[in-house]
């Protein structure tokens, strides 16, 4: 009898490690903070330059990068946290939206970043009727209006449509 219980096993293999879930802001502010680390070194490189690289030029470049470690808005962090938290509150106290939890901060951040929304639904209640009141392409909308000059527009352009269009 062989028994293996190694990194190849089927029990092993069909394990996941959980991902962790960051919101687009943290990311937004992490490289906006390593770009401003970076010009921070850059200038006490460059003042260090200036000044001559003679003695213990090392102690220099320290004290240039603690004077500029301003450029770095480390508070920028906690006060964006906070208005996640009172964000959050806010949204689980809503009386237009009763029974609402929030269990995560990155869901209401996301919320502002929304570009398209499909919907679908099963018919249950509207026996599957669903109306087109309204389309927007993002630059231009249509509504009930101008429905019938798009199907006109379409029938121009392409033969193969036919029927009432718009309607």
């Amino acid at each position: 009898m062989v028994v293996y219980t190694g990194a190849e096993t089927r029990a092993v293999l069909n394990t996941s490690h959980p991902h962790n879930k960051v919101g687009l802001l943290d990311l937004e502010i992490n490289r906006l903070s390593k770009v401003l680390f970076l010009l921070t070194m850059g200038l006490s490189f460059v003042l260090i330059a200036l000044k001559g690289f003679n003695g213990v030029w090392y102690i220099y470049l320290f004290r240039f990068a603690l004077l500029f470690s301003y450029i770095i808005p480390i508070g920028l962090r906690v006060n964006l946290d906070m208005g996640k938290l009172a964000y959050s509150w806010m949204m689980m106290r809503d009386p237009q939206i009763p029974g609402t939890l929030v269990r995560t901060s990155t869901i209401p951040e996301e919320l502002g970043r929304i570009q398209y929304i499909f919907t679908d639904k099963t018919g249950t209640l509207t026996q599957n009727e669903m109306t087109l009141k309204k389309l927007h392409t993002g630059k231009l909308a249509y509504t009930k209006e101008t429905f019938p000059e798009i199907g006109e527009h379409l029938r121009r352009h392409d033969p193969t449509l036919h029927g009432g269009g718009g309607d």
